[in-house]
């Protein structure tokens, strides 16, 4: 499918009729009523692609939504298959395209809105995006609304009394406006363009209540609700925290009948079981007009309480949606995905009223091939596996993300714990590719590569992440020996070690570069400078970069033999300042001052071999017995507890070490605590009180790795 070429010549990228139809922007576009086809086609094949995010009918039906994230100069675009959603005669296309008019940590804004199509109908291009195109505003959204975080794009607050069947095939769109053209179809703005690389989600959609329902009702409350115009996040958490536990009849057929005073307001609270990429929604019969519906998010439990998050913290969480309805029946259904293990529907009413509400789940599930199963023969163990296994399904979206709930974010960090976890799951690699790749596509000028995929985040300029990424392409390799591939990266991975190799000062450290962090982590280990940590990461990327590279193509091999010699070099001369500047009395320091003293640091100087062998047992007892310590609070003094995201250095270290009995007694200790509480995925930190941490994060989840190799290395009798 890639290789074929796209069927753009004909099209064009169309917008609003008004340019700067920009902020919070929600575009419904419908394809010329004269179109027709003849005959039912053998083949049909919509290439469709948006700035920044589509829902697409046809003939009235839901298809799906996209586009696959991507940096606009390199523009992913999904190909469907729709031959059996036409039909002889007139058909319908309608796409509604959401713009935030911001950036955020999965898109970058280009100061415009778009969209792209072309159908193929048995090898002919019978439609494409152009001015014969309708387009319009949907008014039921509003537009002045707040972000869900910092993270993320707009709460989406819908007035279902504006709403209009536009998805329809007989509506009349008469009097919408002519799509403006905004650009060639690979023009200045969006170029690149190049089919999805990863494949569609799976969208499933389920009852909360009722016979056919997987899930359960945890909880229902009813108290007075908060003023209409509250904000919805903060009127849902009062409602939430001052209402009381209710009965309610139970659903049949999955709908509830509700009844309302003005002012008053009745909550559900959903557990799906484990964190999903999803969007809760309802059905509603018999409303009076006014009532307001909310539907929330959310990601742990504290104490046996459901956690919703405060917007007065850091990240600024405020995933409620609102639906104010409109007189009968009706769909409250926004237009995003949202994420989380929880689900909190509220109905407020606004007069007397005897509502019927049916809940509804619709998931979106990457379509994983899970070929590699794993059983230990160990209860706890096989528990961790599940346990890491459902964190990495929560986490696959259109690519890799550390937490779907919070940011749903593509780290560059966070992908090499989740590639190696994946990998032992399955051989379906490509989610690895796309990060590598997007990194490589969102290279600073200077080099450096981007630490949210794709992003403008810049205050997240993380250095470290750099060689997290030569990790990324070392394990690609290994995996795949795709010289091609391999070719391709090879310059962006010369230019950016280039590039740190100005950094080193006099002593021949490293030192970080003005407005960029060093490294991300949760363990209170020294920032200071020069850090042993940030060096010992640069020195490991250098030791793998220089490693022998099988598969390259010989017509540029001479040149790698050349660039890798000089990769030796460095890293041996860095590897002498690191050794004279952090090892001392036995210990590897974090810093000159003695601050502190890591795991990180300890594991990296084994890994990168800085550790002599007659230093080596005392360095591998510390590192282990520090993690089997139940303890996850610092005491000054003692070594740093790596987080679980760097506790895959720490079990490398150990199981390299042939210390095989001990990664598995830490991962028994520190994962299986997780198992025996009952939580159905992995932490983002040993502990998540802070505000808005999270009880499903992706880059905790590499311990199924490390499970499959020792299998591997100790199969059962």
């Amino acid at each position: 499918m890639s290789a074929r070429p796209m069927p753009f010549q004909q099209g064009f990228w169309i917008g609003s009729d008004h340019p700067f139809d920009l902020h919070e922007a929600y575009l419904c576009f419908r394809s010329p009523s004269c179109w027709t086809l003849p005959d039912r086609p053998s083949s049909a094949r919509l290439w469709l692609t948006a700035d920044s995010r589509y829902r697409l009918w046809i003939n009235g039906q839901p298809v799906g939504r996209g586009p696959a994230r991507s940096w606009p100069h390199a523009q992913q675009v999904d190909v469907l298959e729709v031959q059996h959603l036409l039909r002889p005669g007139e058909n319908t296309l309608a796409v509604q395209v959401y713009q935030p008019g911001y950036s955020h940590f999965a898109y970058v804004h280009r100061g415009t809105a778009g969209l792209l199509a072309a159908l193929e109908v048995d090898g002919q291009v019978v439609l494409a995006t152009g001015p014969t195109w309708r387009v319009r505003r949907d008014p039921s959204f509003r537009a002045l609304v707040p972000r869900i975080s910092i993270y993320g794009s707009g709460v989406e607050d819908r007035d279902l009394a504006l709403a209009e069947g536009w998805t329809e095939p007989c509506f009349d769109d008469r009097n919408w406006s002519p799509a403006r053209i905004v650009a060639p179809a690979e023009g200045p703005l969006w170029s690149g363009l190049r089919p999805r690389q990863t494949p569609l989600l799976e969208e499933r959609t389920l009852p909360v209540a009722g016979p056919d329902s997987p899930f359960r009702r945890v909880e229902c409350r009813r108290g007075p609700a908060p003023a209409e115009r509250a904000d919805p996040h903060q009127a849902l958490r009062r409602l939430w925290h001052t209402a009381r536990p209710t009965v309610l009849p139970d659903a049949v057929d999955g709908w509830y009948r509700v009844r309302l005073s003005p002012g008053e307001g009745v909550a559900w609270l959903v557990d799906l079981g484990r964190t999903h990429t999803c969007q809760a929604w309802a059905q509603v019969q018999g409303a009076r007009g006014g009532e307001q519906l909310l539907v929330s998010y959310a990601d742990k439990v504290v104490e046996g309480q459901v956690v919703l998050s405060d917007p007065r913290t850091y990240c600024r969480m405020r995933v409620t949606d609102r639906f104010r309805l409109r007189p009968g029946a009706q769909v409250a259904q926004g237009f995003g995905m949202r994420g989380g293990r929880f689900l909190i529907f509220a109905l407020v009413g606004a007069e007397p009223a005897e509502l019927a509400v049916r809940l509804l789940v619709t998931t979106a599930t990457y379509p994983l091939a899970e070929t590699r199963t794993l059983h230990t023969g160990d209860p706890l163990l096989d528990g961790v596996v599940s346990l890491c296994e459902n964190t990495v399904r929560a986490c696959l979206q259109d690519t890799l993300v550390d937490c779907v709930w919070r940011e749903a974010g593509q780290w560059l960090g966070d992908a090499l714990p989740q590639a190696l976890a994946l990998a032992a799951m399955s051989d379906d690699l490509r989610p690895l590719q796309v990060a590598i790749q997007m990194a490589a596509e969102g290279a600073y000028a200077d080099g450096i590569l981007p630490s949210v995929l794709p992003s403008e985040a810049h205050a997240y300029t993380v250095l470290d992440y750099n060689f997290t990424w030569v990790e990324l392409l070392h394990l690609h390799h290994r995996l795949r020996r795709d010289g091609a591939f391999l070719a391709q990266m090879w310059p962006v991975l010369v230019r950016m070690l280039a590039r740190f190799r100005a950094d080193r000062g006099p002593d021949g450290l490293l030192r970080s570069q003005p407005g960029r962090r060093l490294f991300l982590d949760w363990a209170p280990l020294s920032r200071n400078e020069p850090s042993a940590v940030y060096n010992l990461r640069y020195l490991r990327a250098l030791q793998l970069a220089a490693q022998e590279w099988e598969g390259v193509d010989p017509e540029w091999g001479a040149s790698v033999a050349g660039q890798r010699q000089a990769w030796q070099e460095e890293a041996q001369s860095l590897a002498q300042a690191i050794r004279a500047t952090f090892w001392e009395g036995g210990v590897w320091w974090d810093d000159r001052e003695r601050t502190t003293s890591s795991q990180l640091a300890a594991a990296l100087a084994l890994l990168t071999g800085l550790v002599r062998p007659e230093e080596a047992d005392a360095v591998l007892d510390a590192l282990a017995a520090r993690s089997l310590d139940p303890r996850d609070e610092h005491r000054p003094g003692e070594m740093v507890l790596a987080s679980p995201f760097m506790h895959h250095y720490v079990l490398e270290a150990l199981y390299q070490a042939d210390r095989h009995q001990e990664v598995r007694a830490i991962i028994r200790e520190r994962w299986g605590r997780w198992v025996q509480a009952g939580y159905p995925t992995a932490w983002e930190n040993w502990n998540v009180d802070f505000p808005d941490g999270s009880q499903c994060h992706a880059f905790a989840a590499h311990p199924r790795y490390h499970l499959a190799r020792l299998a591997a290395a100790e199969p059962s009798p």
